[in-house]
């Protein structure tokens, strides 16, 4: 995402005129989810990491202010942020309309896509799973792709994580031909798809990628292209409330500075093996 020369001037400016004091004496809470590897898991002792974990850390050090990590169930994570449970939404979250409407996001640290996965047995032709696909720009070849999803995958059982930009993009695009089971986490609809309670679902690439190297998602294989825009937005970014102004421009300027010095890359490497960085701004 490029950033106009008059806004980070502006964002320039507001960081020099924040008194010293005021924002970094304040500890800020951040909730994940904690359920879709490797944007943020929970360990045995309850203890959140993962990549928006290690990303928020590094932003709360840039911006010289203390942090916490608290994890949040997916379907109420919107409402508990507005009502002040925590300041700070870090959770693989896609920059979306909708969401925009409730809530303030800062540009993106990250970018990504979303893919099927049906369990093998299905027997059904996987297609040309490298193959992408915006969905901001539906042309001809992206209703002949779509049409081919629709026919392959009628009559299955699809899951989704619920409230999610997955679960709506199932219910446009196959709605009327699937039976779709919504999911209140990624580990409980990855639990039905191992045990067939399923036939697929649609997430989160990487998030899938993890699955599928272990034992339990040795039975299931990615399904059909790579997709991205559409209701899925132009990246994941931190969800603020609209008020807090202040704190949503020191973390534009921290993702800012920490994608063009490299460290936005070094941690998607780390995490994702591959590079989901966002474009540097000019």
């Amino acid at each position: 995402m490029r950033i106009p020369l008059a806004i980070a001037v502006s964002i320039a400016s507001l960081m020099s005129a924040f008194p010293a004091g005021a924002e970094s004496a304040r500890v800020i809470s951040i909730a994940s989810e904690g359920a879709s590897p490797p944007w943020d898991s929970t360990d045995a002792n309850g203890q959140l990491y993962g990549y928006d974990i290690d990303v928020g850390l590094e932003l709360c050090r840039r911006i010289e202010i203390k942090c916490t990590f608290v994890p949040q169930d997916w379907d109420g994570i919107i409402p508990a942020l507005l009502v002040g449970k925590f300041d700070v939404i870090m959770s693989g979250m896609a920059i979306t309309e909708k969401r925009k409407q409730k809530i303030a996001f800062s540009i993106p640290y990250a970018t990504g896509f979303n893919q099927f996965v049906v369990r093998k047995d299905l027997g059904l032709d996987a297609g040309d799973t490298t193959e992408k696909v915006n969905l901001s720009t539906i042309g001809g070849k992206e209703k002949a792709i779509i049409e081919r999803l629709r026919s392959k995958l009628a009559g299955k059982a699809i899951g989704a994580l619920r409230s999610s930009n997955s679960e709506a993009v199932v219910k446009e695009m196959l709605g009327d031909v699937v039976t779709i089971r919504s999911y209140d986490s990624q580990d409980n609809m990855k639990l039905d798809l191992a045990a067939g309670r399923i036939d697929g679902g649609l997430a989160d690439y990487f998030t899938w990628r993890d699955f599928l190297e272990t034992p339990a998602g040795a039975d299931a294989v990615f399904f059909g292209p790579e997709l991205n825009g559409g209701l899925w937005g132009p990246g994941v970014g931190a969800g603020l409330r609209k008020d807090d102004t202040e704190l949503l421009a020191r973390f534009n300027a921290a993702i800012d500075a920490a994608t063009k010095d490299g460290t936005i890359k070094a941690l998607s490497l780390k995490w994702f093996k591959s590079d989901i960085s966002p474009a540097i701004s000019q």
